[in-house]
């Protein structure tokens, strides 16, 4: 099982997102991020939603209830699926820069 702090530091690294940057697009700390990341500290239910939306998974997989990120590529080949991916990283990307 995944444990909610490894799994924040994987999606925020899988968006190329530093901690301050994920911090200003969640309106938090940097020094929160932190410590959700290193198991310091866990975050109440309403940003443990903000930070779904934000990564656009569910609460279940932020949690490591779940394996799903909310993306289903059934229907396409693993090339297109990758370039999907990086479409998507890509756009979060620009939208956490704004």
């Amino acid at each position: 099982m995944i444990y909610f702090g490894t799994k924040l530091k994987q999606l925020r690294e899988e968006r190329g997102l530093t901690q301050k940057e994920l911090a200003k697009g969640m309106e938090l700390s940097p020094s929160m991020i932190s410590m959700y990341e290193g198991g310091g500290s866990y975050p109440s239910v309403e940003i443990l939603i903000r930070l779904s939306h934000y990564f656009r998974v569910s609460t279940d997989y932020l949690l490591g209830v779940s394996d799903s990120n909310g993306y289903d590529f059934s229907g396409l080949t693993d090339e297109q699926a990758v370039l999907v991916n990086e479409l998507i990283r890509q756009f979060e990307q620009a939208n956490a820069r704004k």
